[in-house]
């Protein structure tokens, strides 16, 4: 056997070696559901009763320290990376205030663990007090890494109307992301999306524009790292428009932008299905490769 043989026979091995001790968990710990990356923690997925809705802090990335950041004085309902909604049904399901809605966790089932990816299944209800619960939601949760610079966690959600809907035209709607403000633009980091516009405001700015996707990026520690938020394209209303801010908040928000300009209506038993993939990446938009990974993410 010569010695470029046994070369690629080895690097085949050191390759096969390092994915078969890939190992993700998924753990219930008390209210919350700790997913870790070869012993590391990567996120908690957080189902507390006392909280507005389920969410995950922190998100970490390559440098373990979180790319989000968990609420602020200016805004307590930005928790990190979570699921709501506003003015749906004269409830909210998104702002402080437990009495004035709530997404609670029915059961939460951790079906995959221990291999190259992690799966929750989570049910949810929206409930308020003094008023039927108008709408149910199934989650799926996956956790994987495909690089060791690199955490995938994809979010897929099925809503159900248990009732007549209205959703009154807001811009606190659905999956959304706080980053830390050392990654905002007003730290010095970047926000651009699947076209190239950058930062919040202006004709090339982010804000209101239909896209694919919106990554977040800054340096800190000496190291650029960042987190994108991806759309599949069998979601509906795709690709809806972002609602963005520099000082870090960005969000893919259908609900601001309805056909009428005021309203939503769903029916009873009609279903919302979304799809969403984040991607905590070291790098910028461009290293961390992010319209690669899309055209991927948009053929599973």
């Amino acid at each position: 056997m010569n010695a470029k043989l046994i070369l690629i026979l080895a690097f085949c091995f050191a390759i096969g070696s390092a994915k078969a001790q890939q190992k993700i968990t998924a753990e219930k710990v008390g209210d919350k559901i700790e997913f870790r990356v070869n012993g590391n923690l990567f996120t908690n997925y957080i189902l507390s009763e006392y909280e507005k809705y389920p969410f995950f802090f922190p998100v970490n990335g390559p440098s373990n320290a979180s790319v989000t950041s968990m609420r602020n004085a200016n805004y307590p309902h930005h928790s990190s990376l979570f699921f709501g909604c506003d003015r749906v049904n004269g409830g909210n399901y998104w702002q402080e205030g437990l009495e004035r809605g709530q997404i609670i966790s029915l059961r939460a089932d951790i079906v995959q663990s221990g291999g190259e990816k992690a799966v929750v299944e989570n049910e949810c209800i929206w409930r308020r007090p003094g008023a039927d619960a108008p709408i149910i939601d199934r989650r799926r949760i996956s956790v994987s890494q495909p690089s060791p610079d690199k955490f995938f966690l994809d979010f897929e959600v099925s809503m159900e109307m248990l009732m007549d809907v209205t959703i009154q035209k807001t811009n606190h709607s659905f999956f959304s992301g706080r980053m830390d403000p050392d990654l905002a633009v007003t730290g010095g980091g970047k926000m651009v999306n699947a076209e190239g516009d950058s930062g919040e405001k202006g004709d090339n700015g982010t804000f209101g524009k239909r896209s694919a996707w919106m990554d977040c990026n800054g340096e800190r520690m000496g190291k650029r790292e960042g987190m994108a938020i991806l759309q599949h394209p069998s979601n509906d209303w795709y690709p809806s428009p972002w609602f963005t801010r520099d000082y870090g908040f960005f969000s893919p928000t259908p609900m601001y932008w309805p056909e009428n300009d005021q309203t939503t209506e769903l029916k009873k038993g009609d279903q919302i299905k979304l799809r969403y993939r984040v991607i905590v990446h070291s790098g910028d938009e461009k290293e961390a490769g992010i319209a690669e990974e899309f055209e991927k993410y948009s053929k599973e």
